[in-house]
């Protein structure tokens, strides 16, 4: 019984690989057909998904409109109804710019991903300083660690490994090429611990859920009481790295800018929440001026706080 238990296991191992290397072989010929690709065909085809995904599938369509009508209570239905639509047009737009960015040109990315206010980067650069940049899920996300190649520091982004462990590798890989360095969530402490020579400017993901809400930071946030993750602060505050946020703006379709915010010179001095809690009135502000354009599709309010949990107002 033991070796029949013991070879079932290998038996699923294998084929558990063999899953996932086919997985990788569909996504990387996938990757390569948009590399010929232009952006006139990517979005004629993101019609088409945006048709799918809100027609046809309706991709968390409940959880969409759940979210815009808690988060906006002012709003008609058809108000709701409208951004709700425009949303999926972003998120259609996104998928595929996502996947475009794999075989991109430097001057393609250049020009359609623009960095217009970095003086502050520049500024820590000059002083010898590493920082943190948080982002959010808004705008094109995807394109942010990669885009951001002309700031001076050394760019690294720190990531959830992917379950695929072949397309995880050709994800590292594809960013690795425009110095980009993808960094393991698993490995955020000994990361930030370690010497470089040259200073270094840490991305950051801050705007998504927590998966310990006892250690969560409670913040009022879009009309909720909403759990934000303690690690960007916690790391911030260890090491004293200045923190920035890394404002993303559509110009219009295929055609970002981005622009560098202060959040904080010297973390250490801030109250215990007091810079998560900023970062989150930040991000409320400019969801608050294109609304679509956050990841309204996430289950961004399924926790509530514990009764032991801290909460800010």
């Amino acid at each position: 019984m033991y070796v029949c238990i013991k070879y079932f296991r290998i038996f699923v191992k294998i084929d558990s690989f063999v899953k996932s290397y086919i997985g990788y072989v569909f996504f990387k010929l996938t990757a390569l057909s948009f590399k010929l690709m232009p952006f006139s065909i990517l979005y004629f085809y993101s019609d088409i998904l945006y048709f799918l995904l809100y027609k046809v599938i309706g991709y968390r369509k409940k959880v969409v409109f759940n979210n815009l009508r808690s988060a906006f209570p002012e709003k008609s239905e058809k108000e709701i109804e409208f951004l709700a639509k425009k949303f999926y047009k972003h998120l259609s737009d996104i998928t595929l710019e996502g996947i475009k960015a794999f075989t991109m040109s430097k001057k393609q990315m250049l020009a359609r991903f623009k960095i217009v206010e970095d003086e502050i980067v520049q500024n820590y650069y000059a002083e010898g300083k590493s920082i943190i940049a948080l982002a959010a899920h808004y705008s094109n996300w995807e394109w942010g660690g990669i885009g951001a190649q002309v700031i001076p520091h050394e760019l690294f982004t720190l990531y959830k490994p992917l379950k695929n462990i072949y397309i995880d590798k050709y994800a590292r890989a594809s960013r690795s090429v425009w110095g980009a360095n993808m960094i393991s969530i698993k490995k955020t402490y000994e990361f930030f611990k370690e010497e470089h020579p040259r200073p270094r400017i840490v991305f950051m993901l801050a705007d998504q859920s927590s998966h310990k809400r006892q250690q969560a930071y409670w913040i009022d946030f879009l009309n909720h009481k909403t759990d934000f993750l303690h690690g960007p602060e916690k790391y911030a505050k260890l090491f004293n790295f200045p923190v920035v946020y890394a404002y993303v703006t559509r110009v219009k379709r295929g055609f970002y800018e981005v622009r560098f915010l202060n959040v904080t010179d010297n973390p250490k001095d801030l109250p215990e929440t007091e810079l998560t809690k900023e970062f989150a009135r930040i991000l409320e502000t400019y969801i608050k001026q294109d609304q679509s354009q956050w990841l309204w599709s996430h289950k961004r309010w399924k926790h509530s706080p514990p009764t032991e949990a801290q909460s800010v107002s």
